[in-house]
């Protein structure tokens, strides 16, 4: 394979919704090139694509496969991504590194929810699209009306570059208004019959070419000159305005294809050599200092890694695009996030399972190595001269938590070491050892995407494991001022042990003035600040802490002893045994003993103190509480709304999105435990949600009773 320059070099992301075609569509485009000798099918468990054991299980696609194809004198890299929102990180990721987004539309059911959520990712991030409508063969395909949402949805810069004679299973032929001519196929499909456009599609084709034209050459000022002098342009100026116009993302190509049966294929990757733009003209990435990196060869060696995969029989595959510069095998390279000197060993263009060895990648290009010793995804490697790191792949939060633990708790650590490893093939597992909860917790998307690291944790680490619901982190604290003291005192011997702290705790919100007074029970207490702490809460919140003590009543020694007591118990909340946060401690009297007073001594008179005074002072529980966005299609609007309802949500609004609503909520974090696997249930997995933590609100009494009575049950049951 010859070594391609950056100016012959395109990169594109294949996304789309599950069951869109994408894995077939990618057996065709291989198959088209010569890269493959015969297409495989997702039923025979044969594809490029879908290689790894779990994707073969389930039939749907769990990874994104990196493969190119050669074609017209360019190298067309294209990343394969799975379809269901579960699996969004490959999407996500292979949008960051691609420069254009092919958008795959189910013909059956026209845009999806998948097909709006592709849609946002490549507007965040300025993605040149492309919309091919795939399965014009079935009887339920009408072209005509996905067309007509697909501009009500996305406005006028929908522009048909082909449309079909006809669809169901009679499809074989489209008029592709670019070049004017027709386009048809044999029922093994494959290369084209090319013909002039019949009389009586002329018409049509006539009025569709016109409003590409026009489209066209908006995009650039010279052409719209020539435009208004010729009311037409050539094959080749529409071309150029085309390109122009994907950069800006002010036109979006519509295509045809029929992936299953190999029709249209070969002319999209005709249009993906000639017309999408090549990575040189495409906005230039910046590095983490905010500094352009221009993708050229002659530049220092940059590559960036965005994607690690496990496979049998070689262990890690590191998948990498280059940022500038070129790489060699033999290379000596540095990791700018280790620290770390790595050599490159043998390089390869990628096509899924298979690898083909290379001896040299260009600015821009994306390939894959083996056998590196310490890189992992997200790291970059630079040559000699050469600083720059990236770190411009950004996940979205997770929706979906289990906890998990090891069915035979010596497998734990193995446990750990697994998750770890899968964390570096999918990002958005992320994996949790809290300390809060006591429980190791895993993160992911949804319902199906844990179920899928379960099955490979089974079936390829023989690792037996148990999901649970993971507990909820709640915050204890006070509405009231209360006072309390203790005396901690021990004699058994020797010396003994002797602590009395007094102290007062109330509510803490930032900006109150330092306390001057109180009165409790009729009694008044002055207080003179001798010394004042303020801890920010890793957790959150603060606590305030105040020496008041006069008179040498408590050495100032053991104030620290009683802040630990005081920290202990914030850390395990008297209520629930949750973080205490927000609450302020006045420590104001005490007594001491010459010969038996320690720090041990005070700091248990201070923690069975604050204890005491806290289940005094209106303790309140709180709660977790999510921002929530739904999108779900206008028919199964009520369903969700009361649904939601039932989950003691607050709805905040309604936006409407041409077919779909986005409904925004506040919902508590408890609520949200098996909210994914309920929302597809519904819709019948046509609705996408988002979640992101908003704030810690007061649980209603009901629930703080019943959580309290569950703590005092589960203590009980320790001490048996």
């Amino acid at each position: 394979m010859r070594v391609y320059q950056t100016n012959e070099i395109k990169n594109i992301a294949l996304v789309g919704s599950a069951g869109s075609g994408k894995t077939t569509l990618a057996e065709s485009m291989l198959f088209g090139s010569g890269v493959i000798k015969r297409r495989g099918t997702v039923e025979a468990k044969n594809t490029v694509s879908d290689y790894f054991p779990v994707e073969q299980e389930y039939g749907y696609s769990v990874f994104p496969t990196v493969f190119h194809v050669e074609w017209n004198n360019k190298k067309l890299n294209i990343i394969d991504c799975p379809g269901a929102d579960d699996f969004v990180s490959g999407t996500i990721t292979a949008l960051n590194v691609t420069d254009i987004a092919l958008i795959l539309i189910n013909g059956q059911y026209g845009p999806e929810v998948g097909t709006q959520n592709n849609f946002r990712y490549t507007d965040k991030l300025k993605k040149p699209v492309i919309f091919l409508i795939n399965q014009l063969d079935s009887e339920k395909c009408d072209f005509e009306n996905i067309t007509n949402t697909m501009k009500d949805i996305y406005g006028e810069k929908c522009v048909q570059i082909q449309y079909p004679v006809q669809t169901g299973p009679g499809f074989n032929t489209i008029i592709d208004v670019l070049v004017m001519k027709k386009y048809s196929w044999g029922a093994e499909g494959g290369s084209p019959k090319i013909e002039d456009i019949p009389a009586g599609e002329m018409d049509k084709a006539l009025a569709l070419h016109k409003k590409l034209v026009e489209a066209a050459a908006e995009n650039d000022e010279g052409l719209m000159e020539k435009f208004f002098e010729n009311e037409s342009l050539t094959e080749d100026e529409l071309r150029e305005g085309i390109r122009k116009g994907l950069v800006t993302r002010s036109i979006f190509p519509i295509f045809c294809v029929c992936a299953g049966k190999d029709m249209g294929v070969r002319r999209l990757m005709e249009f993906l050599g000639n017309v999408v733009p090549f990575v040189s003209e495409m906005p230039k990435l910046h590095n983490t200092r905010g500094e352009e990196v221009s993708a050229e060869t002659s530049a220092p060696t940059s590559i960036y890694f965005f994607k690690t995969g496990m496979e049998p029989h070689i262990g890690e595959v590191s998948y990498f695009k280059v940022m500038s510069g070129c790489v060699k095998s033999g290379d000596d390279l540095t990791n700018a996030d280790r620290g770390s000197k790595e050599r490159i060993g043998q390089l390869y263009a990628c096509a899924g399972s298979n690898r083909i060895a290379v001896d040299q990648l260009n600015a821009g290009d994306i390939g894959c190595t083996v056998k590196l010793k310490d890189v992992k995804t997200g790291n970059t490697l630079n040559g000699k001269e050469c600083e720059n790191r990236f770190d411009f792949i950004k996940y979205p939060n997770s929706k979906y938590a289990r906890s998990v633990k090891a069915v035979h708790s010596q497998d734990t650590e193995k446990l750990m070491a697994a998750m770890l490893k899968m964390h570096q093939e999918d990002p958005t597992w992320v994996v949790e050892q809290s300390k809060e909860l006591r429980q190791i917790i895993v993160h992911g998307q949804g319902e199906f995407h844990l179920r899928t690291l379960k099955w490979r944790l089974e079936n390829n680490e023989k690792l037996q494991i148990k999901f649970g619901e993971p507990r909820i982190p709640y915050r204890e604290t006070i509405t009231k001022s209360a006072r309390a003291e203790y005396r901690h005192k021990k004699q058994s011997g020797g010396a003994g042990q002797f602590g009395e702290v007094h102290l007062i705790i109330e509510p803490y919100a930032e900006g109150m003035p330092d306390p001057t007074n109180y009165k409790f029970n009729g009694q008044e207490l002055k207080i003179n600040i001798k010394g004042r702490e303020e801890i920010n809460l890793e957790w959150g919140g603060k606590l305030v802490f105040i020496n008041s003590v006069v008179g040498g009543a408590i050495d100032a020694r053991f104030m620290p002893a009683i802040l630990k007591g005081i920290m202990d118990c914030m850390e395990h909340g008297p209520l629930t045994g949750s973080y205490a946060r927000d609450v302020r401690v006045i420590v104001y009297d005490g007594k001491m003993h010459p010969v038996d007073s320690n720090e041990l001594s005070f700091m248990l008179a201070a923690r069975r103190a604050f204890s005491d005074a806290f289940k005094e002072a209106g303790p309140k529980i709180l709660e977790p509480i999510y921002d929530l966005e739904v999108y779900v299609p206008d028919d199964f609007m009520g369903d969700v709304m009361s649904d939601l309802q039932g989950r003691r949500a607050l709805i905040m609004g309604m936006d409407s999105e041409a077919g779909y609503q986005k409904l925004m909520a506040k919902i508590p974090l408890k609520e949200l435990s098996n909210y994914s696997i309920s929302l597809s249930s519904l819709t019948g997995g046509r609705a996408s949600f988002t979640t992101k933590f908003a704030s810690y609100e007061l649980v209603p009494n009901e629930i703080q009773q019943m959580l309290i009575k569950e703590h005092e049950e589960e203590l009980a049951n320790e001490e048996e």
